[in-house]
């Protein structure tokens, strides 16, 4: 791990590097093709559906 990197996860988790909250990512660039989709695709989409409403009451 490089300084940069050991910079940047001081200042994502506090100086410990550690934290009970972490980061939520929001606005993630992927596609979603309904068209394209099966039932795997659908059940992954539900559930981060939910996880996102999960951290989101956090």
């Amino acid at each position: 791990m490089t300084q940069h990197d050991e910079t940047k996860q001081s200042s994502l988790y506090g100086q410990g590097g550690h934290s009970g909250k972490l980061p939520v990512a929001k606005a993630e660039d992927v596609e979603f093709s309904e068209e394209l989709a099966d039932d795997a695709d659908r059940i992954a989409a539900e559930r981060a559906r939910q996880a996102d409403a999960r951290a989101e009451q956090q």
